[in-house]
């Protein structure tokens, strides 16, 4: 067999590693061990990030809606059984985004639930 010389491939992945961690402090983006290293960090806590945002945005929704059925009389819970009970099939995306632009709308949806409460 012929021999291979690596050098090439060797510093085209070197390069790829040092450009992911420019903007990385000291070290950690000028040598190859350490960049290698945060570079795996970095890709970790990215990934792990965006699955946590969806939850932070679920949060956020939540608290909204809570806030804006306390305005009329009912908990979150409460809220969100009523509307179920009413057939009411909206996530809490849009219930948010109602109770903050919308508010006589979300009073109708209050209004819905309370009634399939009673």
């Amino acid at each position: 067999m012929s021999r291979v010389k690596r050098g090439v491939t060797a510093h085209r992945r070197h390069k790829k590693i040092l450009g992911l961690t420019a903007g990385h402090r000291g070290q950690r983006h000028r040598l190859i061990k350490r960049a290698n290293e945060s570079m795996l960090h970095a890709l970790r806590y990215n990934y792990v990030d965006r699955k946590d945002r969806k939850s932070d945005f679920r949060e956020l929704w939540i608290v909204r809606i809570n806030a804006a059925a306390r305005l009329h009389g009912l908990s979150y819970s409460r809220l969100i059984h009523g509307l179920k009970l009413a057939g009411v099939d909206l996530d809490r995306k849009m219930l948010a985004d109602i109770a903050v632009t919308r508010p006589d709308a979300f009073e109708q949806l209050a209004g819905q639930a309370k009634t399939a409460l009673a």
